[in-house]
This record gives structure tokens, sequence and C-alpha cells, in this order.
């Protein structure tokens, strides 16, 4: 294998996956294939020049963190013996299952594969006669894919791919059937058409948030010989505001929209000072795993609450909590995340703004 191509594709690996792994995830079980062409760096031993091929992939999101791709690829390359009289070509198709390891779900999606198949090795020279050799087939590698848009991007990966063939050396001894392992390095590069996965729901604008009630003035007591004391009771008002008016699909980044009901938000908690405490919970809806929803909601309630106190709301009166997908508003039928589900579970998706205080005017 080209150890220095292998060097770079591990150092970039590594590096993008660190920058991705703070990165909100965008998974959602979606099917897409992956045509494209390869470069292959060809093993010494079966004396041929390095050539290009082309191979089409039918690829499965299977969870947050893993991918699994039917792979079928060919190879060929020219013979390279300066012998007078030898000439032909190197052929190899493969057919395989990857199993791919996702570091992210962002729209770049570093990876590690490893797979399984069968290939069929042709040394086909003009001399020493054709030998072709259908073998096992074992793959290791690294690549990444990236999304320009939920339906199309790229992937490109190399990988070291080695089987069983009957090299230019082995077939020049008359009767000899042996064979060795010949390991070949490929560069590939595809396009990615996802299809298979539920479009990214635009919800219905979510009401407007309820007003936060002014403190309003006691009325004076009746005259009696022995008055009652008023007491203060505790108020509490609570806005909830729909995700997709904050947030993009899976997404944990205030859109514009979502900045503007929440600068109404924050001028009405600054206008009633009463107000001590300001509670931001994230809830979610029961698409993904429990864990995944519960950080998700995490993150979209702390960017909240963030955003308040950048508005002045005093940070000490302000705090968040995620639920995650615990607390639902709505029930629905259904477990694969289709178009309906994702829409009937859009209630769901929501953070809600608590403000909590006394009225204190009138009391003793």
């Amino acid at each position: 294998m080209n150890k220095k191509l292998m060097g770079l594709a591990i150092a970039a690996t590594l590096r993008f996956s660190a920058f991705s792994a703070s990165a909100e995830d965008m998974y959602r079980g979606a099917w897409y294939a992956v045509p494209g062409i390869s470069y292959m760096n060809t093993d010494s031993d079966l004396d041929a020049n390095n050539g290009g091929g082309a191979f089409l992939a039918i690829g499965k999101e299977l969870s947050p963190s893993w991918d699994l791709q039917g792979r079928l690829g060919y190879n060929r390359a020219s013979e390279d013996s300066n012998v007078a009289g030898i000439g032909g070509r190197y052929k190899s198709t493969q057919l395989g299952l990857d199993a791919l390891y996702m570091f992210s779900r962002d729209q770049f999606r570093p990876f590690l594969l490893a797979g399984l198949g069968a290939t069929r090795n042709n040394v086909d020279y003009t001399n020493p006669a054709d030998a072709s050799k259908t073998s096992w087939l074992g793959s290791l590698g690294l690549g990444a894919q990236y999304l320009f848009s939920d339906s199309f991007g790229l992937q490109a990966d190399v990988r070291e791919q080695w089987s069983r063939a009957k090299t230019a050396l082995d077939n020049n001894i008359p009767g000899n059937k042996a064979t060795n392992t010949a390991s070949n390095t490929l560069l590939n590069l595809g396009g990615i058409f996802r299809f298979g996965a539920p479009a990214p729901v635009v919800a219905e604008p979510a009401p407007e948030p309820a007003p936060i009630a002014a403190a309003e003035p006691a009325p004076e007591p009746a005259p009696a010989p022995a008055p009652e004391p008023v007491v203060c009771t505790p108020t509490t008002e609570t806005i909830s505001v729909g995700a997709e008016k904050l947030f993009g699909f899976d997404k944990a980044n205030l859109k514009d929209e979502g900045k503007a009901a929440l600068d109404e938000a924050a001028a009405k908690i600054k206008a009633n000072p009463e107000i001590k405490a300001v509670i931001v919970t994230g809830h979610t809806d029961r698409i993904g795993s429990e864990a995944y929803n519960q950080k998700l909601s995490e993150r979209r309630a702390k960017q909240v609450a963030d955003y308040l106190v950048a508005q002045g709301v005093d940070s000490s009166i302000i705090s968040s909590a995620g639920k995650g997908e615990s607390e639902p508003v709505v029930q629905c039928a259904g477990n694969k995340a289709t178009k309906k589900l994702v829409s009937c579970l859009q209630p769901n998706r929501r953070v809600e703004i608590r403000a909590e205080g006394t009225k204190e005017s009138g009391c003793k």
C-alpha cells in the first residue's frame, strides 16, 4: 500500500473527526446510492501498472454510528513487463459488503470501514497464458462523506484490499496452480444520492407567546374593624415555543425567526421585576435513541437560555434543562420515521420558558 497516501488520509480523518465530534447529528435512517470512480495502486507481484476503474455502492444508515454498504467494483491495469511479446491486462471484479463506523452525522462525516466479499482476479497476459482466480476479499480503510444538501453529497475513501490471485511469477511455471495473496490499494470518489428518509418538516408557525402579566396593585381593602392580611401568592407564566420555529430540523442553532420570538419573551421578563426565576426546558419527540434526544434537548435549552441572557435577562435567575422525549404532549402511532409520523409528533418538539415570581404589591 502507498504508505504516504494512507498517512495523509489518516491525519485528515482524525483532524476532521475531532472537529465534527461536537456537531449536531443528522441521522434519519436514509438509503443512498454511491456511483463513482477509483484509482488502483496495484500489488507489485502482479507485474501490472497502476490503473483505474469504477464502482457502485448501495448504502443504508443503520444507526447514528453505523452504515452498511453493498459494493460492486471493477478495476484494470496494463501489464508492465518489458519482455517482448508480453502484454495484456490485469482485471479485478469485486463484490462485497462494507461496515462503516461514522464519527459524525453532521454535514462532514468521517468514517472507518471494514469489508468482506468475493473477487475475480484475471491475469490476462499474452505470455504467460491467462490465469483467473475467484477468491475471498477483505478490505480495510477510511474516508469521509460531505453532504451539500439532504439528498446529495460526495464520498471519498482509501482502502486496502486483500485477495488471492495467480501472479505472473506463479503462472510462468508450467503446471503451477499456486496462488498468492495480492494487496491492492484503492482510492475511490463518488457522488451520494440519498433517498428513503423523511424530509425536514416545516411546521406551522407556533402561536405567539402568552404575555406575562404585569404586576397589578392590590385593591384597597374595605374598611373593617380587623382587616385580614393580604397573603402574597406565587405566580407562574409558561411560554411554549415550537422547536421548528427556533431551530432547523435536527439542529441546535437558533434561527432568525426564533430569535425574534425570544426577543419578545426577554423584553417581558425584564419588564416584570417580580420574576425571580426563569427555567428553560427543552423537549424532543421519540424519533432516534433516548440518549441522543436527551442530549439534543439539553443543547437547545442552553441555546435559548444563553440567548435570553444576551438580551439582558439576569443570568443569576435563569437556568436550563433537557427532558428529552420523556414528557410528550401528543401520542402518535408507528415507529418508522415517516414524514407522517414526524409531522404528527411536531408538538412534542418544543422549548418551554417558565417565569416564576411573587406579586408583592399590597402584601403584608
